[in-house]
């Protein structure tokens, strides 16, 4: 669920995004706050959009630096306004170009690579063309395939890549992740309340394959009338109101 004012406040930081065409939402808060950090040395925000899943990881690990990658020239301006407007500004960059062109600079390697990226591959694309590259993988834009890649070319070896899909494409992303030499490690289950469908997969890969560790998470109570205590307990930190 998107948040459709201009801005959200948390309790360390502001996200502006008037000028972006993905607002912040449910599921992102719930990928930035659940994200395996464990080891964050050096991360990568791809498609960063207003910045959130950035400062969220600034705010968690104080050791991490961070680059981030967005295509749209409007986003990554707000993206890095807010990081400047942060606590951690000085730990925070972000480029406003394609993950190709940043992959053709030859990064460092990085401790963990983080995406939520376009999933909608086979709908019919919104008329908001900011909206529809967000939302859509396109060859003109970012698809499975290559964020795959760039990862399997500049994870560390015992790096992380964390992404956030609807069920159906995590299928088709696992699959474009392993032929990359990527491999499931852990798995978050996010339904709406307990017992209902799952709507979002979180799950970490990396290069060695092996068994995978699930857990789930329900955003609501089963009476829909509240937050669950273990979205309370994790979104703690961030939410002013819970």
């Amino acid at each position: 669920m998107a948040v459709p004012n201009d801005y959200f406040q948390f309790q360390q930081f502001r996200v502006n995004q008037s000028d972006c065409a993905m607002k912040v939402s449910t599921d992102a808060c719930v990928l930035g706050a659940a994200l395996g950090l464990a080891g964050a040395t050096r991360l990568l925000d791809v498609g960063t959009g207003t910045g959130l899943l950035a400062l969220m990881a600034a705010q968690r690990h104080p050791m991490v630096t961070i680059e981030a990658v967005e295509l749209d020239p409007a986003a990554a301006d707000q993206a890095a306004a807010n990081a400047a407007a942060s606590p951690w500004g000085p730990r925070i960059r972000v480029h406003a170009q394609s993950l190709a062109a940043y992959a053709a600079a030859g990064p460092a390697p990085f401790s963990h690579i983080v995406c939520n990226p376009p999933f909608f591959e086979r709908a019919l694309r919104p008329p908001d063309a900011a909206r529809a590259t967000a939302r859509h993988a396109a060859p003109d834009t970012l698809t499975f395939a290559e964020l795959a890649r760039f990862a399997a070319d500049f994870l560390a070896a015992d790096g992380r890549l964390t992404v956030l899909l609807p069920v159906p494409a995590m299928a088709n992303f696992t699959h474009e992740a392993a032929a990359a030499g990527l491999h499931p490690a852990t798995r978050l289950v996010l339904r709406h309340r307990p017992g209902s469908r799952a709507l979002r997969h979180v799950v970490a890969f990396g290069r060695a394959p092996g068994p995978v560790v699930e857990r789930e998470l329900a955003v609501r109570t089963a009476d829909d009338r509240d937050y669950s205590a273990a979205f309370r307990a994790l979104l703690a930190g961030f939410y002013l109101a819970l």
